[in-house]
């Protein structure tokens, strides 16, 4: 038995029958004409600030829904499900982008809205951050839509003999993800082309499919890439994820020391903020990476202090584009390889990561983003080149008693046919998403991105709207949108300090509020 069945063998049945996982989903809000809507976030979808399940992300157009913690692939898809069917009751004739890569976009940038969260300083410091972004990143990139997958085990996981301790866990679960992520890029990427105004007046590597369509012809996923969440500045970081300390430390560094460009930038004009603060990086969630260790925060406190206190939580793996093809972004197929993934991660030998490694890490991402489908791809392992599909192969062979194990805990055959499924798409490259959307631009819709994500994102809502939604599921979700204003409300009502005083107490290093 080898070091990987050995540490399987050590999970129960109930362990794995009851992996825990959870999705937020990213949508751009667009008009029926395939522009951005301009339209604030619509009032009956509740407090974008309070909601526990809708709110937006960096803009008023960018939906973000959020399930609760399921313990099957179903539940989690069911209310994602239901999610998108209360939204669009409320969406008038608006239309939730499928894809990836933005929509239609207006010609000055400046005319993206920013989302807004209302007077309260909680809210204001939201709303500034993404000034900031706007200011260091553009308006543009920010608008690009994922999906991320938050992944657990129950805590009784931990008690076996084969794991120290959770956050040493889930570290090296982190460690090997990030080693591995390529794989995801090459399985799911769904965005290997784009609209031109997403690049307007930018320099970009693309090639031209037809008049509005920018595309490279071996892409996966151009989101992951660098037209994608990449910052020049965020490459002189090397984030350590060795252990939680050196993690800590590594981000704590990035979040106190002023960043020339960012200080050019300035915190104030006036009386508007600019941004949160000049350091590298404005808060934790800026940091961008293909993976996160996460805890959930108390009311004002900081993501690093809470992991600090009380230790890694759960993984938010943040590699995911959009499926295209799927009315709510997502299959049971895709998050049951993901966990059969994840559980790889776990499970293998996990080094110490090395700032070579790190380096190699990001190389291999951006060559799989770019050029993921060429033939004969070559990337970097252990000092070595090896070729994708053979890398891929290996991985794929060993999570085969992985994908058993799970069906037998869960009486079924699911995952192996999850596996099955992605071992396909590697031996037949033109079945993979990317591929895929590439086809079907070029042969039914003239070469044109827009037209190919606006007829998916149009027959998805006629699919939503058309399907029955349970009416206690409707009824449960009006009543939170309506406690969730009332939440603002209360919070606007009894905000203690002046905004710059609590901006500074929350950027305090170790910062935590209770109130």
């Amino acid at each position: 038995m080898n070091d990987l069945e050995a540490r399987l063998r050590a999970l129960s049945p109930g362990v794995l029958a009851e992996l825990r996982r959870g999705i937020e989903k990213e949508g751009l809000r667009v008009r029926p004409d395939g522009a951005l809507a301009l339209t604030p976030h619509p009032p009956p979808l509740g407090s974008a600030l309070t909601h526990p399940h809708i709110t937006t992300d960096f803009s008023e157009a960018q939906l973000e829904l959020i399930t609760g913690v399921h313990t099957t692939a179903d539940a989690c898809l069911d209310e994602l499900e239901h999610l998108h069917q209360f939204v669009y009751r409320h969406l008038d004739d608006e239309v939730i982008w499928c894809a990836s890569m933005p929509c239609r976009l207006p010609e000055d940038e400046n005319a993206i809205p920013i989302a807004r969260y209302g007077t309260s300083n909680v809210g204001r410091a939201k709303t500034v951050y993404r000034t900031g972004l706007s200011h260091r990143y553009g308006r543009r990139m920010q608008l690009i839509s994922g999906l991320h997958y938050n992944f657990s085990l129950r805590e009784d996981a931990w008690s076996s003999s084969s794991f120290s301790d959770a956050n040493a866990a889930y570290f090296a679960l982190i460690r090997n993800f990030r080693r591995h992520a390529w794989l995801l890029l090459y399985l799911f990427g769904a965005s290997p082309a784009v609209c031109s105004t997403f690049v307007a007046g930018r320099a970009h590597e693309l090639r031209e499919l037809a008049p509005g369509t920018l595309y490279l012809p071996h892409a996966t996923s151009l989101r992951m890439g660098r037209l994608g969440y990449l910052s020049e500045a965020q490459e002189s970081l090397a984030v350590s994820y060795n252990d939680l300390t050196s993690y800590a430390t590594s981000l704590e560094d990035a979040l106190t020391r002023p960043y020339p460009a960012y200080e050019t930038i300035g915190l104030r004009d006036g009386d508007a903020y600019r941004q949160l603060a000049t350091s590298l990086l404005q808060i934790e969630n800026e940091f961008y990476s293909t993976i996160r260790p996460k805890r959930v925060v108390l009311p004002g406190e900081r993501p690093l202090h809470a992991l600090r206190e009380r230790g890694v939580q759960y993984v938010e793996v943040r590699a995911m584009d959009l499926d295209p093809f799927s009315a709510i972004g997502i299959t049971a197929q895709t998050i049951r390889f993901l966990d059969v993934f994840l559980l790889h991660c776990l499970l293998t030998d996990s080094p110490p990561d090395r700032p070579e490694e790190i380096a190699a890490i990001a190389r291999n991402k951006r060559r799989v983003a770019a050029r993921g489908r060429e033939p004969g791809l070559r990337l970097a392992r252990d000092g070595h080149e090896l070729e994708l599909r053979e890398w891929a192969g290996k991985l794929l062979a060993e999570c085969v008693p992985i994908a058993k194990s799970l069906d037998a805990a869960c009486h079924g055959d699911a995952y192996v046919q999850a596996l099955a499924a992605a071992a396909h798409c590697l031996d037949n490259p033109a079945s993979l998403p990317s591929a895929r959307v590439l086809s079907e631009i070029e042969q039914r819709y003239d070469g044109s991105y827009f037209r190919f994500a606006l007829a998916y994102s149009l027959r998805h809502r006629g699919t939503l709207q058309d399907e029955p939604s349970p009416a206690d599921v409707e009824a449960r979700y009006a009543d939170m949108a309506e406690a969730s204003l009332e939440k603002q409300r209360l919070i606007e009502a009894r905000d203690p300090v002046p905004f710059e005083t609590y901006r500074q107490q929350y950027l305090a290093p170790e910062s935590v509020r209770t109130g």
